[in-house]
């Protein structure tokens, strides 16, 4: 398979599936909080700027106009092989007068004809489609600036492996894109056992008995996965360092159930690397790795973020946007539970006491941990578990 294959894929089935308005996104987009954690989950230690070059390469129908309005101070440019993906984001750029997007039909590896470098480039779901995905990011890199960051996103493949499974059923039985094909796929899905290793994958899937859904996951012709260490070793020999993850508390050994577990202290000993790729294989069912990553020769702090020495007395947290808080029917001791609804993990829940609380109620987006905690420091280990369990983020701009 090639890249030619890959491209007439998407221009029978542009997925996601196409969006006719974003006017449902607005006054989430236009939350400041928002954009401000999500600057600083990217560069911590950089005060918060609204004029980057952002590159969207792998557009697909939305995102770059998700991103557009978003961000509407800086300059986003979108690449993508499909014409009708691109023809999608278009409608969306012309109907929300997105004055700040522009749109390019390139494969990621022609990058360089634009001639520009980016302080930001997402491509999430694109580099494991590709006939060479080192060379896609070794191309992604050299636009990159030298303090820029990357934001990517690519399979894992051990929450896939009922996918990979009907993608071989799919090939023996020669079943193509045709609508009757789809419908008649999409019926047969709903005859697997209960137990099938696909079902759990399925019930995570909100839109998968959508037929372009159902076509992007089962019938791709390029598809690869990466486990946590065969992603490392990728990003190294790109040229590229390992930032942190999106949402880090899957990979944490100190989050969640494992956490109680007789292996917890053995566990915490091992290299960072180590704990991740030791966690992905308790946890089992990851689809997908998201993670941020930088160029090796940066000269810039990457992911600074610690507990140790003082430095954290300048950090300011500012809440997570997919932080929820309960405060009904909760378990005994507690007077709060905290939940980020990106975790696809059930056990990610943190617990917040009485005194707790009145530390969580002090986060305005404005005041130090100095500020917010005693001379002593008391409350500190909170917060340590609050980023951990990636309910803020740091703001450590002040630092520098």
């Amino acid at each position: 398979m090639n890249l030619e294959d890959v491209h007439d894929f998407y221009e029978r089935l542009p997925y996601p599936a196409p969006l006719t308005t974003l006017d449902g996104h607005r006054e989430l987009y236009q939350d400041s909080g928002r954009r401000r954690s999500q600057f600083h989950l990217l560069w911590p230690t950089e005060p918060l700027r609204g004029n980057l070059e952002i590159l969207i390469a792998g557009c697909g129908t939305s995102q770059a106009a998700r991103y557009a309005m978003r961000e509407p101070d800086a300059r986003v440019t979108a690449i993508d092989i499909s014409e009708m993906s691109l023809a999608h984001t278009s409608a969306l750029q012309r109907k929300h007068d997105l004055n700040n997007l522009e749109l390019h039909q390139l494969s990621i590896e022609s990058v360089q004809q634009l001639g520009r470098t980016f302080d930001l480039i997402v491509c999430t779901g694109v580099l494991h489609h590709l006939p060479d995905p080192d060379l896609g990011l070794r191309c992604l890199r050299d636009v990159l600036k030298p303090e820029g960051a990357m934001s990517l996103m690519v399979y894992a493949p051990y929450g896939r492996a009922g996918i990979y499974m009907l993608q071989e059923y799919c090939r023996r039985l020669g079943i193509g894109l045709t609508n009757g094909d789809l419908k008649d796929l999409a019926d047969t899905l709903r005859a697997l056992p209960l137990n099938h290793p696909i079902a759990h994958t399925m019930r995570g899937a909100l839109d998968f008995n959508h037929p372009d859904s159902l076509a992007d996951a089962l019938l791709h012709p390029l598809d690869r996965a990466y486990s946590v260490p065969e992603l490392f070793a990728w990003i190294e020999r790109c040229g590229m360092c390992f930032g942190r993850w999106v949402e880090q508390a899957p990979y944490l050994p100190q989050c969640g159930d494992i956490a109680k577990t007789p292996h917890a202290s053995r566990l915490a000993s091992l290299p960072t690397a180590e704990q991740s790729a030791a966690v992905e294989l308790f946890r089992g069912t990851m689809v997908r790795h998201k993670f941020i990553v930088y160029r090796e020769d940066s000269t810039r702090e990457r992911q600074p973020i610690d507990f140790v020495g003082t430095r954290w007395q300048e950090y300011v947290p500012i809440r997570s946007p997919s932080s929820v808080c309960v405060r009904e029917r909760l378990p005994d001791g507690c007077v709060a539970v905290l939940i980020n609804r990106a975790h696809p993990f059930t056990d990610l829940i943190l617990t917040v006491d009485e005194s707790e609380d009145r530390l969580l109620s002090a986060i305005d987006g404005k005041r130090t941990l100095t500020e917010i905690l005693d001379v002593s420091g008391n409350g500190l280990k909170f917060f340590e578990r609050l980023w951990q369990y990636d309910q803020v983020v740091f703001d450590a701009s002040l630092n520098k």
